[in-house]
């Protein structure tokens, strides 16, 4: 813009910034380049700063926080925001509560270590290095960290005086794939997932070539420490996420996609089955293809809250705008969605009534205030 007069007229003013803008109208008419401002954002221009240090996005309800049927109003929180609370990993999965530590608990599997974060003030601190590439955690009634390993190729229990209990590496004789997800029944049993993802070389896998030994398979092992098949590949390829609803009478499995040394594979849906009193399954059926606005946001890590409805981490891969969470009804109705800069590969709940999200995503840690609580 032209230097000012020390004073102008409201004539002149008008003519100068007329003239200004003319000029910028024609040069974009002409193809002049734009300045890139920053990365593509989900919502806005400029991009949304997540981080604790960003300016206030929220005046009623956070902007990403999108309601597809008005039944999840009632699951949202209002004058609340998404907030990014860590960054800083290569690949984050496996986030577990810990009531009475109250601090969240996730692995970074590349890295290979395990991160908390501590409720009472924010503060980040390695958890355990090396972490054997671990995967999915969760805690027990008792408070006994579980964990998936990859580059072992088992689950353990940590105890309380830090020993360490295996509590799965081998079914009839041969060497799991990579245990990826657990959850504990009310029994005391623990179920687990076993695709082959860890089989790679960047989460813990020991050779280029994948060394498989079983199919990908779901296991239940007993108090008693024995184990067994519950869902075969068959079934569910590829099982990945997965968990019960809040009567245990529904098992939820998510079956993400097409693992090394897949000649098929899983393709992106949730599966449901009954649960007996005997711990079998039964009534196999699709719970959803997780297809939303006709992008397919791939499942990965699943939880219900206390009213059965069943909060899903959203992989959209480049689709900007579809990844973080999606929220269905216990008919398999999509409720609403939750969107992240980033892909979104597990979630918990957690915090001292259970009603804030945790969200594991590519290389940070997002959490949420919501309307319910975990199951």
């Amino acid at each position: 813009m032209p230097r000012m007069p020390d004073t102008l007229s409201r004539r002149q003013l008008l003519i100068t910034l007329g003239g200004t803008v003319a000029a910028g109208a024609a040069a974009a008419a002409q193809g002049a380049p734009r300045q890139q401002q920053g990365a593509p954002t989900v919502i806005s221009t400029p991009p949304r700063d997540f981080g604790p240090t960003g300016a206030p996005t929220t005046y009623f309800s956070d902007p990403d926080v999108i309601t597809v049927d008005p039944a999840f109003g009632a699951l949202t929180q209002g004058n609340t925001t998404i907030l990014r609370l860590w960054t800083g990993a290569l690949w984050v999965e496996g986030p577990a509560w810990n009531g009475q530590g109250r601090y969240l608990l996730w692995s970074d599997i590349p890295n290979n270590r395990q991160y908390r974060w501590l409720e009472d003030d924010g503060h980040v601190s390695v958890f355990r290095n090396p972490s054997n590439y671990s995967n999915g955690n969760t805690f027990d009634p008792q408070g006994r960290q579980i964990a998936c390993e990859h580059a072992t190729r088992r689950v353990v229990r940590y105890e309380h005086d830090g020993t360490v209990t295996v509590v799965a590496e081998s079914f009839q004789g041969k060497r799991l794939n990579s245990p990826n997800d657990a959850v504990v029944h009310k029994d005391g049993a623990i179920w687990f997932t076993d695709p082959p993802y860890g089989l790679q070389l960047y989460e813990g896998g020991a050779s280029r070539v994948p060394q498989r030994e079983l199919p990908t398979n779901v296991y239940r092992v007993d108090p008693s420490g024995r184990i067994e098949m519950v869902v075969p590949e068959e079934q569910v390829a590829d099982p990945n996420g997965l968990a019960f609803s809040p009567d245990f009478r529904r098992l939820y499995v998510t079956s993400t996609g097409k693992g090394p040394g897949d000649k098929d594979g899983g393709k992106g849906e949730i599966y449901v089955f009954d649960v007996g009193t005997d711990n079998r399954v039964s009534n196999r059926r699709l719970f959803s293809d997780c297809t939303v606005e006709g992008v397919k946001c791939g499942p990965d890590g699943i939880r219900c809250d206390v009213d059965g409805n069943v909060w899903v981490a959203s992989n959209a891969g480049p689709i900007v705008g579809y990844s973080g969470a999606t929220v269905w009804s216990p008919a398999g109705k999509l409720l609403g969605r939750i969107r992240l800069p980033e892909v979104c590969g597990n979630l918990t709940f957690g915090g001292a009534k259970r009603n804030r999200l945790f969200m594991c995503a590519s290389q940070s840690i997002y959490a949420l205030y919501v309307g319910t609580q975990g199951a």
